[in-house]
């Protein structure tokens, strides 16, 4: 194996050292089993109370989506997550785009973790502003995320625990409390349409996609992975389908137990739905204990959170699309500092943005980046620059174009239901994204940078403890 030592100094990199549950757990944790309390009041408001309706349909969307992705990282198993796959399928240029729409959902996911976790502690401490609990939160993320992916896989243990046992009882609960008095709503109403029709249920189900989050930030850590391209495609599905089947269950258990007029109800009641729901099943004792399992959980997916984004920063940062200081690494924990302190300062928004804002920014950029992987897919796989590709099996057909071709096909239906304000926030951010890569390439003269996975380059290192040789199709700067 090739060794990156210059003289008698090391050059810091990403360490190999999480198997597939330590990502499977990474994924379930950014997505965080009670993340449905995230949104639960905005899509619930959005649906008429068909919250369940909309994850099913999300649910579908995603696992295509997953499996694109899946698939993306068999051939490009490094850090970056769609901005590498787009880059590689499209060029610098399309990957550069991919990459900084996505960020709009990593920076945000932190943002809105720090924001719920003082909208409850709030309602339990309401003598304290909510900006020092959402503060506090953010500082700590940060030096947890500084001290090391270790670290960060040792804690998600603690919290999937805890946030499985609150779901566990949560349910236990809710289906007593429906079934030991009257059910406002039959068992299958939660699933069905309503009266809005499937509008509504798409739009919900568009907001949603911030809860899928966790596959695309399990392929973020390919370099972290002990085998990436065996270990990431298996958790990748497998934490969208846990995450998933959670996400139905309990948003079914809420809805059989409480179905407020979530038309007549407050922004404010709204962000704070969950301690609603919690309080009318469990009463005052539960919701405390609920609140404080909610804020370990969204601490977790924060944390999570900020260190997926950190390597996305660190991704562009080493190709040269953003300041390179950003690729620099800690010498003593090999983490992405500078880019991790970048996140955190973006996470100051969340003391003066709104809940539902952050929440459809968030969406935007995920499902944009969907779309690309889903398209990569069939570019890569299908028509490889250079010519060269697999031999056209049935199985290739319906894995490496019916499927993505159907993943593209959802994503962009869900992206299309979105707010038309958070097209505006998002279209200024596509532009930003148009200059920097005007000026990065002098006014569009030079080539836009790219990871280079020609032998030689510091990459090769990385790959070649996998084993195998990889891929060479578009190997240039």
């Amino acid at each position: 194996m090739a060794t990156t030592s210059t003289g008698s100094q090391a050059t810091p990199k990403l360490h190999r050292s999480l198997g597939v549950v330590g990502l499977t757990l990474f994924g379930v944790t950014y997505m965080t089993v009670i993340t449905v309390f995230t949104t639960y009041g905005i899509v619930n408001q959005v649906t008429d109370g068909h919250l369940p309706a909309s994850y099913v349909i999300a649910v579908i969307a995603m696992l295509f989506t997953a499996g694109s992705y899946a698939a993306m990282v068999k051939r490009y198993p490094v850090a970056g997550s769609a901005y590498t796959y787009t880059q590689q399928s499209f060029g610098g240029a399309a990957g550069f785009l991919t990459g900084w729409v996505m960020l709009l959902d990593y920076l945000f996911i932190p943002m809105i973790n720090f924001m719920l976790i003082g909208i409850y502690l709030n309602t339990q401490f309401p003598a304290i502003p909510v900006w020092v609990f959402t503060l506090a939160a953010l500082l700590l993320v940060l030096l947890f995320n500084i001290l090391g992916i270790n670290l960060v896989n040792k804690v998600n243990f603690v919290i999937i625990a805890l946030s499985v046992l609150l779901v566990v009882i949560f349910m236990v609960l809710a289906f007593k409390h429906a079934f030991g008095g009257d059910m406002s709503v039959s068992l299958v109403e939660p699933f069905t349409f309503g009266e809005g029709g499937l509008g509504p249920i798409a739009s919900g189900a568009a907001i949603l996609a911030l809860s899928f989050l966790g596959f695309d930030a399990v392929s973020t850590l390919s370099e972290e992975a002990k085998n990436p391209r065996r270990d990431i495609p298996r958790a990748i599905i497998f934490s969208t389908l846990l995450g998933g089947l959670f996400f139905i269950l309990v948003s079914w258990a809420g809805a059989l137990a409480y179905q407020p007029d979530w038309a007549s109800l407050s922004a404010t009641e709204v962000d704070a739905a969950g301690v609603t729901v919690m309080n009318n099943i469990g009463g005052e004792a539960f919701t405390a204990f609920f609140v404080a399992i909610y804020v370990v959980g969204a601490f977790g997916s924060g944390m999570t959170g900020q260190v997926s984004v950190s390597r996305i920063l660190y991704a562009m940062g080493r190709d040269g699309m953003l300041p390179k200081p950003l690729a620099k690494l800690h010498n003593r924990f090999g983490t992405p500092i500078i880019a991790a302190c970048v996140v955190s300062i973006f996470a100051l928004s969340a003391l003066f943005l709104s809940l539902d804002t952050v929440a459809f920014m968030i969406s935007f950029g995920a499902l944009a980046a969907f779309a690309m992987v889903n398209l990569s897919v069939i570019r890569t796989y299908i028509f490889p620059k250079g010519g060269r590709r697999e031999p056209i099996k049935f199985s290739t057909v319906l894995t490496k174009i019916i499927a993505p071709l159907i993943g593209f096909g959802l994503t962009i239906w869900l992206w299309t239901s979105l707010e038309a304000l958070t097209w505006l926030v998002g279209g200024i951010w596509i532009v930003v994204g148009v200059v920097i890569i005007a000026l990065v390439t002098k006014g569009f003269r030079k080539p836009v940078p790219m990871m280079d996975f020609s032998e030689g380059d510091p990459t090769t290192e990385q790959i070649d403890v996998l084993g195998e040789e990889y891929p060479l199709e578009g190997n240039r700067r």
